[in-house]
């Protein structure tokens, strides 16, 4: 097991997830890079910048956030586990969307809703009823 520097919960945390997700360290092609920008010497000098490519989707991370090469490397693996969930979260909850949508358009209108809008067709021929008569009445006055 690859110790990240941080605590064993968030480890475990982060394990855990990948193996739900069918993420393997196997998949994962992994290299350092130089940083830069703020960390001092420890950045100028070695490679704490981590590269992470996940081969089976082909999805790419690069992280430099932290001056310690371990701490990158477990948020590497975190953002890509992020990327990868919200990629098949997204497909599931597309195809989910799809499956309300028809139901709700095979779906019977309950008593109540039909009503509502038996009561709105009434009022509106009413309305226009009351017209029509009013335009009677006053063309019968001017003959």
């Amino acid at each position: 097991m690859i110790d990240f520097g941080v605590s064993g919960y968030k480890q475990k945390m982060l394990l855990d997830k990948m193996r739900r997700l069918g993420i393997r360290e196997e998949d994962l092609e992994e290299k350092f890079i130089r940083s830069g920008g703020k960390g001092g010497q420890n950045v100028n000098k070695k490679s704490t910048c981590v590269f992470l490519k996940h081969k089976p989707t082909g999805l790419t991370v690069k992280c430099q956030n932290e001056r310690y090469q371990r701490v990158n490397r477990f948020l590497a693996r975190r953002i890509l586990v992020d990327k990868i969930e919200n990629i098949r979260l997204k497909k599931e909850s597309e195809l989910q969307k799809k499956i309300t949508r028809i139901r709700r358009q095979k779906k019977k209108r309950s008593k109540r809703a039909r009503e509502k809008i038996l009561k709105a067709k009434k009022a509106r021929s009413e309305k226009k009823k009351s017209r029509s008569f009013i335009k009677h009445l006053s063309s019968e006055e001017m003959s």
